[in-house]
């Protein structure tokens, strides 16, 4: 039996704690030990309340740092937001990463987004894997792209971010007796980086893999949720995940009830209570999350935010999607969504959206069906409890290597 941490540090969302949680499951299962460092600890608290492990509040940077770039284009200016501007304030956060390391005393540390947390390990000599989405665990290059690459960027800003965290973060190695790291993209990288994406959602667009690396797929947890309830009537099935935030989300409801389409909606701040935005008899507003495995196959179009779960079971499932990010994260998977044919990013229409004409060509449009369901010919043998295995097979080669 070997003992793991599994941790999460920067990022918000519950999508760690989800890729996380399938994990801790499969190497308890194997009779192994888990703790769990996590960020939040709250808003987790439902969705992990069934797990018998110890977990421990993660230590973050709670303050605001002022004379950053904004809004930032980069990780390392990520980081920099997130303490990692001074020696002091970094080194702070990794004595506490390394007192949750004392105490748990892994053989293995498994990183969603956990930079300091590696940092820690590498002072500490715990091997550490690496587990989440494109954006977080970039190329192993110097500079790290730039993510906002559609803004113009002061020339030398990039160079000039990376190489101030790297200083900082050589020099915390360097005091605390270890050795440094000769490019940024290490401490988001692991020793053993594990992408848990497809390069169809790849947000850096990298292509193939070095030698010994592998796409893993999305995490997603097994589909959970209400039964779906379609409004009666002869007109195209379409799913709508939204949120009030985005400015668009009455405009698309709209134009989805103008063309007669039969709108199943999770719009999370209805579901607590929020008047409807678009009230008709075309429209069903469910009260809680919907079960998208049974959802999908009945669809025409999906529309969502190109959160990873959502998106990743709408094109397992072969069904187009409409896309309408908010930040610059869903921006790139949008971008890379729309590079395949299976969806449209609206975020790069010009505005104001005709959404009424977007949505019925959409519909009325095969290429978008075909590419979707291209890509669920390409990944019809992938499963959750596939990649969950794989996953954890990665750790366990890790332990008995430094058994």
């Amino acid at each position: 039996m070997a003992r793991f941490l599994l941790s999460w540090e920067l990022g918000g969302g519950l999508g760690h704690a989800g890729r996380l949680k399938p994990l801790t499951q499969e190497l308890m299962r194997r009779g192994h030990h888990v703790d769990l460092v996590l960020r939040e600890l709250v808003h987790t608290h439902t969705l992990l309340k069934d797990l018998k492990v110890r977990t421990l509040q993660a230590p973050v940077w709670m303050h605001r740092v002022v004379g950053l770039p904004d809004p930032q284009a980069t990780l390392a200016e990520i980081l920099l937001a997130n303490g990692y501007f001074g020696v002091d304030a970094l080194n702070a956060l990794v004595q506490g990463w390394k007192a949750a390391l004392e105490l748990t005393r892994p053989d293995v540390l498994v990183a969603d987004y956990s930079p300091t947390a590696f940092l820690a390990a590498r002072i500490l000599g715990i091997p550490t894997a690496t587990v989440g989405i494109g954006f977080y665990l970039p190329p192993d290059r110097a500079p790290m792209p730039l993510f906002r690459d559609w803004e113009p960027i002061a020339k030398g800003r990039v160079e000039h971010s990376e190489g101030e965290v790297l200083r900082t973060v050589n020099a915390v190695l360097q005091m605390n007796g270890a050795r440094p790291v000769e490019q940024l993209s290490t401490i988001l990288r692991g020793e053993r980086p594990l992408l848990c994406t497809w390069p169809e959602l790849d947000h850096y667009r990298r292509g193939a893999l070095p030698e010994g690396q592998r796409y893993h797929g999305p995490t997603f947890l097994p589909s959970g949720g209400q039964t779906p309830t379609w409004p009666p009537g002869e007109g195209p099935r379409v799913f709508a995940y939204v949120r009030s935030a985005h400015p668009d989300h009455a405009a698309v409801l709209k134009a989805l009830d103008d063309l007669g389409c039969r709108t199943l909606c999770y719009l999370p701040e209805v579901a607590g209570g929020m008047t409807p935005p678009v009230v008709s008899a075309n429209i069903h507003y469910a009260s809680g999350p919907v079960h998208l495995g049974q959802t999908f196959p009945d669809c025409q179009l999906v529309i969502c935010h190109a959160g990873e779960a959502t998106l990743a079971q709408s094109l397992l499932a072969g069904v187009p999607v409409l896309l309408l990010p908010t930040q610059a994260e869903q921006f790139m998977m949008a971008r890379c969504v729309e590079e395949t044919g299976a969806g449209v990013n609206a975020a790069q229409r010009k505005r104001p959206t005709d959404f009424k004409a977007l949505i019925q060509q959409m519909l009325n449009t095969p290429g978008h069906a075909q590419a979707a369901r291209a890509v669920a010919d390409r990944y019809k043998n992938f499963t959750h409890e596939g990649q969950t295995l794989a996953l954890v097979d990665e750790f366990e080669s890790l332990a008995s290597g430094a058994a």
